[in-house]
């Protein structure tokens, strides 16, 4: 899905904003976590976006980790940029290597779209409003609804995507190809051009419960409240 969504997304209005068909949404859902193989060419981008954001905000104990996120929020409040960076690292290396390397790809593309922003309308600070309520939770879990934390969550988000090369290297805006590359979204297509890292194989185990779609313009646009499925990503680390 980052795949796809990195060649698409950058000149996609609207990217991870705008809401997608709810009914393709489950049944994207459904196909991929049937374990067969999903053809996204036939898939709208929107629709991707959207089930992404789902699986990130249903990952156990939160991508950036509920544990750190008191943490992840004083980020922000740090003196100046190289002090925020600094901090943004340390609690980088304090993360399980799977997640690292998820939010490798996951901020490659980000960025990638925010260097289009100038088609797609899709600034830091629109991406930031749209990711940050599914990959920045406490230990309460990825609530839907507004809190106080939401101007925070947004704004170190917004400092990620901008400061993304210094803080995770410069190489993660070419670790899923170009943006005009087309993609093969099989089990290995997604390390194919990955940094090298541990040569062992790491699975994040993604267990739905009452999943709904979000976006900034809307206070909810659900998927099928009632769904409890399951999503295994495994990357294999050459």
């Amino acid at each position: 899905m980052l795949c796809f969504i990195n060649q698409k997304g950058p000149f996609t209005e609207g990217i991870f904003r705008k809401s997608a068909n709810m009914k393709s949404c489950r049944i994207l859902k459904e196909k991929l976590n049937s374990g067969d193989k999903v053809n996204l060419d036939s898939e709208s981008v929107l629709v991707v976006a959207s089930v992404l954001k789902d699986f990130l905000r249903n990952i156990p104990g939160s991508i950036f980790s509920s544990d750190l996120y008191d943490k992840w929020l004083a980020v922000a409040d740090q003196g100046n940029e190289e002090e925020k960076v600094t901090a943004a690292q340390r609690l980088l290396d304090q993360l399980p290597r799977v997640n690292v390397v998820l939010l490798q790809y996951l901020f490659g593309v980000l960025y990638n779209i925010e260097q289009h922003s100038s088609s797609n309308q899709m600034t830091a600070y629109n991406l930031s409003v749209c990711i940050a309520p599914s990959i920045l939770c406490s230990s309460n879990s990825c609530s839907l609804g507004l809190e106080s934390n939401f101007i925070k969550k947004v704004s170190l988000v917004q400092f990620l995507i901008e400061n993304c090369l210094k803080i995770f290297g410069e190489d993660i805006t070419s670790l899923l190809g170009e943006s005009s590359t087309s993609c093969d979204n099989s089990e290995n297509a997604a390390v194919t051009a990955q940094q090298p890292l541990e040569s062992k194989p790491v699975t994040v185990i993604v267990i739905y419960k009452k999943a709904q779609l979000q976006d900034n313009t809307k206070t909810s646009s659900g998927m099928d409240p009632h769904s409890h499925l399951s999503t295994v990503l495994k990357v294999t680390e050459d």
